[in-house]
């Protein structure tokens, strides 16, 4: 069994958000084209507490982007994002959410930050994803979503560390920076992950 994981497509990631990623809107068309191939799609949301530690705005005299430890983990500061319950944390309402069968959230600790829709960023808890995909008999793993070079990345290395081939949709996928989405693509293919355009995919 096949399964899409839409990863993050939520507003604050999208042209306008706190975290915009760039150009985040052009996959929309091609996300809700997607779906039509897969009998099971999944969704990941970040879904932080006000006092999330990842947030620069919890660092005095720390601005965003700047990189600190945070539980023994190189850790960047964001600008605050996707906070519980607000506009930024919703889906973008012109992804089509019909076929999502769950959505697993992430994030919500405040002492350590998830980019993997598996795992935070330490593995010490898990969001149940795993399970829940051998649960449904699923083998491979579809990843479109934001942003490439953070959580679908991290996505990806950790739907291969757990026994599923991962296939990264490169066209149904945006970067904060060019240069970390090349680093993440030769070190998913370095683990046995793929690259694909979604052309090979949609029928």
């Amino acid at each position: 069994m096949k399964a899409l994981l839409l990863i993050d497509i939520q507003n604050d990631f999208l042209p306008g958000g706190a975290l915009a990623v760039p150009e985040g809107d052009a996959i929309i068309p091609i996300v809700n084209k997607l779906q039509e191939q897969f009998d099971l799609v999944v969704a990941t949301q970040d879904w932080h507490p006000e006092n999330h530690k990842s947030f620069a705005s919890n660092h005095t005299g720390k601005s965003a982007f700047e990189v600190i430890e945070l539980q023994g983990l190189e850790q960047v500061l964001w600008p605050d994002h996707c906070l519980q319950g607000t506009n930024g944390a919703a889906f973008s309402e012109a992804v089509d959410m019909r076929k999502v069968e769950v959505i697993f959230r992430k994030g919500m600790s405040p002492e350590i930050d998830s980019y993997s829709g598996f795992y935070d960023n330490g593995h010490l808890k898990s969001t149940g994803l795993t399970d829940y995909l051998r649960s449904k008999e699923v083998t491979e793993v579809y990843l479109a979503g934001l942003a490439a070079d953070y959580c679908v990345y991290f996505t990806a290395k950790d739907a291969l560390q757990e026994g599923f081939k991962a296939f990264v949709i490169e066209d149904a996928t945006r970067a904060i920076s060019p240069e970390g989405f090349d680093k993440a693509k030769a070190d998913i293919e370095s683990k046995g992950g793929k690259l694909v355009q979604s052309h090979t995919i949609i029928k």
